[in-house]
């Protein structure tokens, strides 16, 4: 048994079809990137746009034109794509900091406060951070980037006396609208979800289907309830694991972990279920005459849809559970998993049968349970199985090729979902290349459909990951670095592929396209370093590592497959890079 954390991968391989894609898809993704930012984001880094506030084309959208850009740069896109979204957020702070609504007095004095949204919901603060809460991926020494994560988690902790947000009493986040101004503690108007009235037939498309400024209105007219506590707001639990994962301050990892474990403790007085709504007092439904399924965006929130009157079931607690995968992270501790999980049994066991066919809740009323489809509750069910990798917990996920394919079912999944991307790029860069809008006649979330950056592919083929959405953490088996260039992602020319997974091992397999040239690179077990590496095989033979990291060096046009055992999640998450930790 060898005693190394230096692995030699000498053995030459033809390049597989998956590696030589996989290279030129990150290249293709650089691209056209490029061509994106190059049209529609100007030298200060604003994006070309009418500046709006609300939650159909608010500042939100603005940013998430640059999601999946830095899980890009730290795949190992070049640095061109970190200093494009850096710009880009940069840009985002400063121009809706200055811009400014007329009627809806919450951002008269700017849309961005602090450099933090004034006062909105989770639901949209989760995209409004979906660039900044993993730019420390890749770049975490950036000293603006410390100053921000320790400012916005300020924000939730009852630091900063302009953002009461948090009440440390009922361990409580006050009102579903919060933000840097501090938490709404009356009923939300549609005036101030929808922003400013505005033109739009003729002028603009709207993405959410509006005719006219007075259906955004009715768009909004049932989202009142907002005073109290909601799921959701488990979301901002990620600032302060970013600012745990930056600086090492125990402060943040406490305030998480009290925040996550009141909310573990409603759900279990709640028959297993996460209430929608707690009250000021700290009581389930207690803004809600009592109802624990009350609220905007709660388990009974059923609105109608102006433009066709049809009623829309708009259920959003699923948003709350990154607070329990952030809790996972800190303590390694499955029961915070087994919160949703348990949640999710209770949910479908109130199916029913109709017809010879088994449906299943996905709202709760009045009268009960409502929302019966043929599809189970799976909000987070693929969270769940990836996290805790027990069996059981399947049965609810969704269909899934990239979960067969790590059964051994799908060997040609990889090639054929990357040319799929490939597809999209193409049809993408048309779109870019048609758009013949100007810059005032375009909302912020027109060209989001551009967006070539798309990294469920390459995070899911790549690390054996999950998508990051709504401004969660990365979560990943494996992340690479490249210990030359001094920089988080896998160095030009080499491939990586996982292709299997266990709750023990992570079967990886590493290939150097370069015919001419030796590689070498960091291998890295989970996103930030959570995963524990004891071992791993190679030809046949079994190297100790004992780490959370170990290096490959690849002979030109060398490939190997890595069997990597680990201890998942016994490590504190961190971002500081391999080689700067002790």
């Amino acid at each position: 048994m060898e005693d190394s954390r230096v692995l030699d991968i000498e053995s030459p391989v033809d390049p597989p079809a998956w590696a030589l894609l996989e290279r030129e898809l990150i290249r293709a993704q650089t691209r056209a990137c490029e061509r994106i930012f190059s049209k529609y984001f100007d030298d200060r880094g604003y994006l070309r746009c009418v500046p709006r506030w609300g939650g159909n084309d608010g500042s939100d959208d603005a940013i998430e034109n640059l999601a999946g850009w830095p899980v890009l740069h730290a795949l190992g896109a070049p640095d061109s794509i970190l200093n494009m979204y850096k710009l880009g957020w940069e840009g985002h702070l400063l121009q809706y900091t200055e811009a400014r609504t007329v009627e809806v007095e919450l951002a008269r004095e700017g849309m961005l406060y602090k450099e933090f949204p004034v006062s909105l919901d989770w639901f949209h603060h989760g995209e409004s951070m979906c660039v900044f809460n993993l730019q420390g991926l890749s770049d975490p020494y950036d000293e603006a980037f410390l100053s921000r994560a320790r400012r916005y988690a300020g924000l939730y902790m009852d630091e900063d006396t302009q953002a009461r947000n948090y009440g440390p009493q009922h361990r409580i986040i006050r009102s579903l609208f919060n933000g840097s101004r501090g938490p709404l503690l009356r009923k939300a108007t549609a005036l101030e979800w929808a922003g400013d009235p505005i033109e739009i037939e003729g002028r603009f498309d709207a993405a959410h289907g509006e005719r006219n400024f007075d259906e955004m209105l009715a768009h909004f007219e049932d989202y009142t309830d907002v005073v109290g506590d909601h799921p959701i707001n488990l979301a901002a639990t990620t600032l302060a694991l970013n600012a745990y994962m930056a600086t090492g301050d125990e402060k943040y990892r406490d305030w998480l972990l009290e925040y996550v474990d009141a909310w573990s403790q409603r759900a279990a007085s709640n028959d297993g279920i996460l209430p929608s709504n707690i009250g000021l007092n700290g009581e389930i439904g207690g803004e809600c005459d009592g109802k624990w399924y009350g609220g905007c965006y709660g388990w009974g929130f059923t609105v109608r849809v102006p433009q066709t009157g049809e009623l829309a079931n708009r259920n959003s607690i699923y948003r709350g559970i990154a607070g329990f995968g952030n809790a996972l992270l800190l303590t390694g501790d499955q029961s915070y998993v087994g919160v949703w999980a348990k949640m999710l049994d209770k949910v479908n066991s109130n199916s029913k049968t109709v017809k010879g066919k088994t449906l299943y809740p996905h709202m709760y009323g009045d009268d009960g349970w409502y929302g019966f489809e043929e599809t189970p509750y799976n909000q987070g069910a693929l969270d769940v199985y990836y996290w805790s990798m027990d069996e059981s917990a399947r049965r609810f996920v969704p269909a899934s090729g990239w979960l067969e394919f790590l059964d051994g079912n799908l060997p040609e999944f990889p090639a054929d979902a990357m040319r799929e991307e490939f597809e999209s790029i193409r049809k993408k860069m048309r779109g870019v290349d048609e758009d013949s809008s100007s810059p005032d006649t375009r909302l912020s979330d027109n060209t989001l459909k551009f967006n070539t950056a798309n990294d469920t592919c390459l995070t899911q083929l790549m690390m054996g990951g999950l998508t990051p959405r709504y401004g969660e953490p990365l979560h990943a088996r494996v992340r690479y670095f490249d210990p030359e260039m001094r920089r988080a992602g896998i160095p030009e020319d080499v491939a990586a592929l996982v292709e299997k997974m266990t709750a023990e091992t992570t079967t990886l397999s590493l290939v150097n396209i370069n015919p001419v040239e030796p590689k070498k690179l960091v291998v890295q077990g989970g996103a930030y370093a959570e995963h524990q590496i004891t071992s791993v095989e190679l030809n046949g033979g079994r190297h100790v590592v004992n780490a959370p990291c170990f290096t490959v060096k690849i002979a030109p046009g060398a490939g190997a497959r890595l069997v990597i055992r680990h201890d998942r999640y016994s490590n504190l998450p961190t971002l500081i890079h391999p080689w700067d930790r002790a």
